[in-house]
């Protein structure tokens, strides 16, 4: 099948013969400039004077992929630009490496692995701002003039999350996301026929690579992906196979998808303790989870009113205050209990008071002189110590999961230049250095699950999906709010990635997060929407468990049930269809949502949210249209037969109260 980066080289130059899905209109053609690299403040593109193809290689890269290089040579620089093809036609990946092969040291300071003409001006430009419990909020203009999207807060999904979407009037869909948990940009600079050129990849503000002879640097991966029919779902499933197949790492835990109780939100720090703890674990384990995880407040000086922030890299402490026993003596409660036991660090994060900063000075990130709260892992003692401390949470504290957050923006990153990285990298070397200490300790320890987490849904991106076996989508867990960031982020990642909890109990206050189990006027189709909202993905939940209800507590036990029975085995593998635009906080967007989970048999969620009509038909996906479908409204005993065509066509019914839902399978006859 045609390559949807298909391109040649015509007198020493890359040209694009296609741009796009086999068989559309193509995105660009001709001469491109294919990459960018910014040396010694000169601009170097393919098309620019004094750069020669030396040779264009392609490779078989195992698992149905084939990487094409073009080696280029400019004055004293080899670059190369890499295109990866993967099995999915639709998904492409790009690279620029550099080396320098002079006798004198060169500067860089941009590499786009990517850069195309794109040859097409009507499009309307789609992204998603993101800030502390406001993620994945959608934004569309018209391609006009020449905006950017960027993120120079040093968390890849501060400010905006590094994806967006172009689509032309015809229905076609080009996606690109930049692999990548720093700054990052895409640009699309307008020429004057109004076309645009669009750039990109690792931001280049505050970025300077100084290379040595013979030294070497590469760029993060720009991923790009091509649909059709106006319709993200025609990049979301590519993109999540992809994933899938050859980027996500995958144990026999992770892929459980065990459903967890965290205890944060209700107790937080202030509240936990042994026996706290204890006490939810023996009702977790009751209603049939299967992960328990102590979250912030178990580490620091022996004191009930240490505050989880100011002792943050002091790891080897344990508050035994509140955990007398030591943090062994909790997980072996758990798993005596017959769950697996998770546990909170910030491996990166250096509180005030943290004794770290005073017996390794070398370890703190600077700027400027100032300290940047973090610990720089472009020293590489320091990513050695943050191997081994992560070693040492496995084996002394049994844990089987580790909730790795960061919770604070690096900016333009560490300018210290005795830490082995140079004034103006060592944001870019901490994070490979950080993806390095994610694989050694996967290495290392197998079985353990690392999950990603930034503030909640700060830092989500393919950088860390690589490395990481599940994301945490958003700290806020409202309905509404959980609704809109599972459509934004399921286009980016695929469903078995998404960690999102249902609707908890908050010990603090937040205007949206006002949930109460023990509310005599709270129903049991309400307590399901809140539940079923987060089955979407991995699912967890914080309540106060032993105080809750007994009506709560049931229809907790039956829902964590349907989900280990019903939903997960679709999770887990089954492609996730969008059935609806986006829900939005606040009232705004969709207020029906509804997901189709497609594979042999077709399972669909749907959720009525307050404002929504109380009848709603919607229209299904990837059904045959000429097959008899037998539809079971799960839970009301309720079964009819119909074909797919009037699935496709006329749609599936509901009619659903305000905040109920309903779980449908639709399985072929």
């Amino acid at each position: 099948m045609k390559a949807a980066l298909d391109f040649t080289t015509i007198d020493g130059r890359i040209a694009l013969r296609q741009l796009g899905l086999p068989g559309q209109s193509s995105w660009a053609s001709g001469a491109q400039p294919a990459f960018g690299v910014v040396a010694d403040g000169e601009l170097i593109t393919a098309e620019s004077a004094g750069l020669s193809v030396r040779s264009v290689a392609s490779a078989d890269a195992g698992n149905g992929m084939i990487e094409e290089i073009v080696r280029c040579d400019h004055a004293s620089l080899e670059i190369e630009w890499h295109v990866k093809r993967y099995s999915e036609p639709a998904v492409v990946e790009t690279r620029v490496a550099v080396r320098n092969r002079g006798p004198k040291t060169i500067t860089i300071g941009r590499l786009d692995a990517v850069a195309l003409e794109l040859s097409t001006a009507d499009c309307e430009l789609s992204s998603f701002t993101s800030s502390w419990g406001l993620e994945f909020e959608a934004v569309h203009s018209a391609l006009t003039g020449s905006p950017r999207l960027e993120s120079l807060a040093g968390r890849s999904s501060q400010g905006r999350h590094p994806c967006f979407a172009l689509t032309r009037p015809d229905g076609a869909v080009l996606f690109g996301t930049v692999a990548w948990s720093g700054n990052w940009v895409f640009r699309f600079d307008e020429k004057p026929d109004g076309a645009h050129l669009l750039t990109g990849g690792l931001h280049d503000h505050g970025f300077e690579k100084v290379l040595q002879p013979g030294a070497s640097v590469e760029s993060p991966l720009v991923v790009l992906a091509f649909g059709s029919d106006h319709d993200l779902n025609t990049v979301s499933v590519p993109v999540a196979r992809t994933a899938r197949a050859h980027w996500a790492p995958r144990n026999a835990l992770s892929q459980q998808l065990p459903v967890e109780w965290n205890h944060w939100w209700s107790y937080e720090d202030g509240d936990i303790n042994a026996a706290v703890f204890a006490a939810n674990a023996d009702v977790a384990a009751e209603l049939g989870m299967e992960l328990c995880t102590l979250d912030a407040g178990w580490f620091g000086p022996a004191d009930p009113e240490t505050s989880w922030t100011d002792y943050r890299g002091d790891w080897d402490l344990v508050n035994t205050e509140r955990f007398p026993a030591g943090i062994r003596a909790v997980a072996d409660r758990v798993h005596d209990r017959g769950m697996r036991f998770g546990l909170w660090c910030e491996i990166e994060a250096l509180g005030p008071k943290a004794r770290l900063a005073e017996t390794r000075p070398d370890f703190p990130a600077t700027r400027d002189g100032a300290p940047l709260g973090y610990v720089c892992f472009g020293n590489p003692a320091a990513a050695a110590w943050a191997v081994q401390t992560l070693g040492r949470l496995v084996r002394d504290f049994g844990a089987d999961w580790i909730k790795l957050d960061f919770n604070l923006d690096p900016g333009l990153g560490c300018d210290r230049t005795d830490h082995g990285h140079g004034s103006g990298d060592g944001l870019f070397e901490h994070y490979r250095a950080y993806y390095d200490v994610l694989a050694q300790v996967r290495a290392d320890h197998p079985e353990v699950v690392l999950e990603n987490c930034s503030s909640g849904g700060l830092r989500i991106d393919l950088g860390l999906l690589r490395q990481t076996h599940l994301t945490f989508l958003s700290d806020p867990d409202w309905p509404e709010h959980g609704l809109q960031i599972l459509w934004g982020a399921s286009i980016m990642l695929p469903p078995d990635q998404l960690l999102h909890w249902g609707y908890s109990e908050w010990r603090a206050d937040h205007p949206e997060q006002t949930l109460n189990p023990r509310d005599p006027g709270l129903q049991p189709h309400q307590i399901d929407y809140y539940r079923r909202i987060a089955m979407l993905g991995a699912t967890g939940c914080s309540y106060r468990l032993p105080d809750l209800p007994d009506e709560f507590r049931a229809r907790l036990r039956d829902n964590v049930r349907l989900y280990q029975d019903l939903v997960r085995p679709y999770v887990r593998t089954a492609d996730l269809y969008r059935l609806t635009g986006q829900p939005g906080r606040y009232g705004r967007g969709e207020r029906w949502a509804a997901f189709q989970y497609a594979a042999d048999d077709h399972l669909v969620l749907a959720f009525r949210l307050p404002g929504g009509a109380s009848d709603r038909s919607i229209r299904l996906e990837l059904l045959d249209p000429d097959r008899w479908y037998e539809i079971e409204r799960v839970g009301s005993g309720d079964r009819t037969k119909t074909t797919g065509r009037a699935l496709l066509t006329e749609g599936l019914a509901f009619s659903l109260p305000e905040e109920g839902s309903q779980i449908v399978m639709v399985r072929g006859l």
